[in-house]
């Protein structure tokens, strides 16, 4: 708990507050950069190396060599997504690779093969459609509906996001030396192949995994940091346009998507990583991630089936984040986190 508010300390350095960080908008930021932030956030920083060198990782790692079973029970889908993330040099190559793993092939993404399916969905709006042309309309008496949550697929294919999305296509890849070289080591000490990653205990390893080598390149990423340079680039409203935000957040590949029409937002969609995970079946019956993991996951006590909330738990879900609904008139405005 000590280390978790250290790190939210870290963020309120640049944030503001956390969470809902407050200095984040469009041009910039409306943080003044200086050298004592800079100082402030890299102190923290070392004691949260620290903890995960030290405590974290190798917690993990003994959990996993004492729970094997757990590599072999909650695989889901095997197919992955990671937007990429992290630009480190002038040629936009990213931290975390983007690219998408679907059916066992490696291939390049491209985000107009996103889409969101809302049969058994609690929406009355199109189904199949790019974010950008949807829409949210709620039905809470939908028949057959039993999910908030839309069904995002990734050319008509159920795919999983998050930090296992990202080791898996960054090592596939071989884009980082480091970070397969991490992989490997953790692989060799526990006496498994790379497809066993795959599974409850692989997301947990993968996420550790990440955060030694992520913590480790904001020592770099703070050097790099500019005091002297401008915070904010000035820019006018457009009066008709559209666009998007794609990255890697901490639970996966988060999406935003903007159409603005007489300098007024027309249309505003996000796909959030327990989104993509969270999501019911798709139009096609398909089953989303969360659903595929827990087919066949044996239950020891079906009065406290807790190997069902640890394969779930693994995923790292936030339904506040995937769900929000907004219903009122202008006088009055309740907000109904689902």
């Amino acid at each position: 708990l000590d280390i978790r508010r250290k790190s939210h300390e870290m963020l309120s350095v640049f944030g503001g507050k956390i969470p809902h960080c407050q200095t984040l908008f469009a041009g910039g930021v409306a943080t003044i950069l200086s050298l004592d932030r800079i100082i402030a956030f890299k102190s923290r920083l070392s004691e949260i190396r620290a903890f995960i060198d030290s405590t974290y990782l190798p917690d993990v790692l003994a959990i996993a060599s004492l729970y094997p079973d757990y590599f072999k029970i909650g695989k889901g889908v095997g197919n992955f997504i990671s937007y990429g993330g992290f630009p480190v040099d002038e040629q936009k190559n990213k931290f975390f690779a983007p690219g998408v793993y679907i059916d066992g092939s490696l291939k390049n993404f491209d985000e107009k093969k996103i889409s969101e399916y809302v049969k058994f969905s609690k929406y009355s709006s199109g189904s199949g459609l790019y974010p950008l042309n949807g829409d949210t309309v709620p039905d809470a008496n939908k028949q057959g509906a039993y999910s908030w949550i839309k069904a995002p697929r990734y050319d008509n294919k159920v795919a999983e996001v998050g930090p296992l999305a990202r080791a898996i296509v960054t090592y596939m890849k071989g884009s980082d030396s480091n970070y397969k070289a991490l992989i490997d080591s953790a692989l060799n000490a526990l006496g498994i192949a790379p497809d066993a990653l795959v599974s409850t205990m692989g997301r947990h390893a993968a996420r550790a995994l990440e955060l030694k080598l992520l913590t480790d390149k904001m020592d770099q990423w703070l050097d790099e940091m500019d005091p002297s340079g401008p915070v904010h680039n000035k820019f006018d409203i457009p009066r008709v346009s559209e666009g998007m935000g794609l990255t890697e957040a901490a639970r996966g590949s988060l999406g935003h998507w903007i159409a603005i029409d007489n300098w007024k937002i027309k249309n505003y969609q996000a796909v959030v990583p327990t989104t993509w995970n969270g999501g019911p079946r798709d139009d096609n019956d398909n089953m989303g991630p969360y659903e595929q993991a827990l087919m066949g996951a044996p239950v020891e006590d079906t009065k406290n089936p807790i190997e069902l909330g640890r394969i779930i738990r693994s995923f790292d879900p936030c339904l506040a984040c995937a769900v929000h609904i907004m219903e009122g008139d202008r006088e009055v405005l309740k907000l109904r986190v689902c």
